[in-house]
């Protein structure tokens, strides 16, 4: 078959202007578009640019407080740092590749570097509002999808410093909505990374006093075995504690910035800790016997950091500076000598450690015949397994759609085939449940292995060491909205918090949301997704509309499912609080005490609708 022929001449060439290949490819820039519904969202990735430029001023040393409003969708940061120079201000949110921090003459360590964050909120907002006050007068500039309505100058008795307000345009965000709690948490990470500044959220002040050991106490949702260990150096921070859940979870951080999928800096941390435990004990333990069950963060502040992609989640940077140590021998001179002092001044810490490293390696070794014999059998049923129907692009590929694979997770081959005919084959892979999974609570490790399903599953997500090879963003749990995809549901969630609980404290695992109705006449069709779309659907509708409601995921034709998994695709993210338990929360939904849990529903049932 071939190609019908085009014409191929200059007129194919176009040159868009700044603000329009940002609208055009906001991917780029700011990651996936979304809706509000998930943290990783472009929505909060707008909020994090600016709020980055006022976390750098107080990096600086300037300005102690930044004063964070949200309401109506008008997102306005204000902060109290030196304000930025009147004949830039414009240029700062207008200019592609301006800034002030490419020399690192006003901005040591800084986070936001390349000179595009500031424009990429203003051009995808339908109005931006800058202004810049300084010794007195301030100087301001109106924006509209990155295109200018007014500047001036005017007197002003407020105190030096930037504020930036906007509303993100609805045309690129459809429908969408600020989780104040995805702010909030935001909001909280700059706070414990950068001790003594202020953040303010809709009137509500937060300051850490200690840092890092703040944030893992606060995300902590299991007791720990000993005091977490919290060493600060300069340009570094670390925390680490063992725990009796299982996996391994370490946060890490540099320059402030989140780095949610890790990095060389990460790398380096995990290797440092393993052989500075095994240097002080002098046995030669396996470094996944040592890291399982740890919890953690890691923060580092170096001179112009580098990222693997534009939304920084990344730390791709080899060298601490230009003319600075390594990264890796930086972090690990420094977890060498004062992890190794703390364990030597604290004997009752180490006992317990080695305690747990010992407990870790002989389940290791448990399960280790179980394991060799799955991983035979896995291999000759990957030849021919069917459950998996992968996508082109994974998370471990240096690739700007890396962040958006997805692996969906069906019951049944009537759901799989709706989303396997409707996905997009390039992010998107569908693995395919026989029935309901085995109920694991209780259950060994062992079960991972002795069970074709899990077994393949974690095949396919490559977890069986760590998280490093993980090979989808998201894992999408999709089952029917009726109590035995409820169950599913419940079966898959307990597996991954006992086995694989990191997947969900790093915000991997999500739940997706269908349509339950879908209301039509000849004009117009809405898809509603609770009984509330659905009343106000007909309403809006008019007389007797046709009205359709999905029992289940396969009675959605392949058609209409692709805008149910496309870029308006409904998630809602699984996530651990610190007021969880996890043992409890385990024991009460998926344990032995029927009666109890009967009881709970009964007092707790609600009548939804007449």
């Amino acid at each position: 078959m071939t190609n019908p022929i085009t014409t191929y001449t200059e007129d194919n060439f176009q040159t868009l202007e700044w603000n329009e290949h940002i609208r055009l490819r906001p991917g780029m820039y700011i990651g996936k578009l979304g809706d509000g519904s998930t943290p990783d969202d472009g929505l909060y990735i707008l909020i994090k640019e600016v709020i980055d430029n006022s976390v750098d001023e107080y990096a600086m040393g300037y300005g102690k407080v930044i004063t964070v409003t949200i309401a109506d969708n008008v997102i306005s940061v204000r902060d109290y740092g030196r304000g930025i120079p009147f004949g830039k201000v414009i240029e700062a949110a207008n200019k592609m590749n301006t800034g002030a921090k490419y020399d690192n003459k006003s901005f040591q360590k800084a986070v936001g570097l390349n000179g595009v964050g500031l424009k990429a909120v203003n051009a995808t907002s339908i109005m931006f509002y800058i202004e810049s006050f300084r010794e007195g007068k301030s100087r301001f500039g109106k924006f509209s999808k990155g295109l200018l309505l007014e500047e001036g100058e005017r007197e002003t008795g407020q105190k030096d410093g930037t504020l930036v307000e906007f509303t993100p345009d609805p045309a690129l965000f459809n429908s969408y909505h600020i989780n104040l709690d995805f702010v909030w948490e935001m909001v909280r990470h700059y706070a414990y990374l950068n001790k003594g500044l202020r953040m303010q959220l809709n009137g509500t002040e937060f300051v850490s006093k200690n840092g890092l050991l703040d944030l893992v106490n606060e995300s902590m949702a299991e007791e720990t075995l000993y005091p977490p260990i919290h060493i600060t150096g300069q340009d570094i921070e670390m925390v680490i504690t063992h725990s009796n859940d299982t996996g391994e979870s370490i946060m890490s951080f540099a320059n402030g910035q989140n780095t949610s999928q890790g990095g060389t800096h990460l790398s380096a941390f995990r290797e440092a800790v393993a052989r500075t435990i095994k240097e002080f004990y002098k046995k030669d333990f396996e470094p996944s016997d040592i890291r399982q069950s740890i919890v953690g963060a890691v923060s580092i502040r170096l001179i112009e950091p580098r990222f693997a992609n534009q939304t920084k989640t990344i730390l791709d940077s080899k060298e601490m500076s230009n003319a600075g140590p390594s990264l890796r021998s930086f972090i690990g001179d420094f977890v060498k000598e004062h992890l190794d002092n703390y364990l030597h001044r604290n004997p009752e810490t180490a006992d317990i450690l080695l305690k747990k490293i010992i407990e870790n390696e002989k389940e290791r070794k448990a399960v280790g015949l179980v394991r060799k014999k799955a991983k035979e059998n896995a291999k000759k049923i990957s030849l021919h397994n069917r459950k998996l129907r992968d996508c082109r692009i994974h998370l471990t590929d240096k690739h700007e759609l890396a962040g958006q694979t997805m692996l969906f997770i069906t019951e049944g081959d009537s759901a799989s085939g709706s989303i396997t005919k409707s996905r997009d084959p390039n992010i998107q892979a569908v693995f395919s449940l026989r029935g309901k999974p085995e109920n694991t609570f209780g259950l060994s490790k062992q079960v991972v292995y002795t069970n074709e399903e899990f077994n393949l599953l974690q095949a396919a997500l490559n977890i069986e060491d760590d998280l490093d090879n993980l090979r989808y963003n998201k894992i999408i749990i999709a089952t029917d909205a009726d109590p035995d995809g409820m169950h599913i549901r419940m079966l898959l969630l307990s597996f991954f918090l006992q086995f694989f609980p990191e997947l969900v404290r790093h915000g991997h695992i999500y739940i997706l949301q269908t349509p339950l109705f879908r209301v039509r006449n000849k004009k117009e069709t809405r898809y509603c997704y609770s009984e509330t779309e659905k009343e106000k659907a007909l309403r809006d509708l008019g007389p007797d509309p046709e009205i359709t409601r999905f029992k289940g995921l396969g009675e959605i034709s392949p058609d209409e499912f692709k805008g149910f998994i496309g870029e308006n695709i409904r998630l809602d993210i699984v996530r651990l609080d610190k007021d969880d338990r996890l043992p409890e929360l385990l024991r009460f939904y998926m344990g032995d005490n029927t009666p109890e849990r009967r009881e709970f529903i009964v007092n707790n049932l609600r009548m939804v609708g007449d």
